[in-house]
């Protein structure tokens, strides 16, 4: 099975550098980046579209619907939750650490890294179940991080900031059958 996933359009705390947890609709870049995502997926033969419950995502998702698809709204999709972190500037933290797969260290009551991965994971293990062939996936910079790590495994050292998704960035997996516990064995 093929996994096409993409990162929504641009929102306002995209383009200003603060952490959110705010559900806020695309802004006008972030509708034109769709729009012109649209027109480079118009080859992709995909099966349904499984979508974060966010606005963003769920408004980048209809613009670049081409085929009419399904679309699912699926909540294990959402962004990693900054917790106390909203509102402030990315730079409140040691952006490396906060994207470490191994870190220690806690921001505020933002949601860990680990079970944020785990979500994420399990959603990917999900869709072993269908008999999809290929998946439209429209999430989020750090479900893009996720993603990577599991179809890459974790870096040995951890470090996941620069394995994101730019927004309207598009990248091709595939999903083979590997056992959970198989995948789970390669961090």
């Amino acid at each position: 099975m093929k996994i096409y996933l993409t990162r929504h359009g641009q929102v306002d705390h995209n383009l200003y550098g603060i952490y959110s947890n705010v559900d806020e609709d695309l802004n006008e870049t972030g509708i034109k980046q769709a729009l012109t995502l649209k027109d480079n997926i118009a080859d992709i033969d995909y099966d349904i579209i499984y979508c974060s419950p966010l606005m963003r995502a769920k408004h980048t998702a209809e613009i670049i619907n081409t085929q009419n698809k399904q679309i699912i709204i699926d909540k294990g999709l959402a962004e990693r939750n900054p917790g106390s972190l909203s509102g402030q500037p990315l730079k409140v933290t040691n952006r490396e650490e906060y994207w470490n797969y191994y870190s220690k260290i806690k921001y505020g009551t933002s949601e860990n890294i680990v079970p944020f991965f785990d979500r994420i994971f399990n959603f990917i293990d999900s869709l072993k179940s269908t008999s999809y062939n290929n998946i439209l996936v429209v999430g989020h910079s750090g479900i893009s991080k996720a993603f990577y790590a599991y179809f890459n495994g974790v870096p040995k050292d951890g470090r996941l900031l620069d394995k994101g998704l730019k927004n309207c960035e598009i990248k091709e997996y595939v999903l083979k059958g590997e056992s959970k516990n198989e995948h789970r064995n390669r961090h």
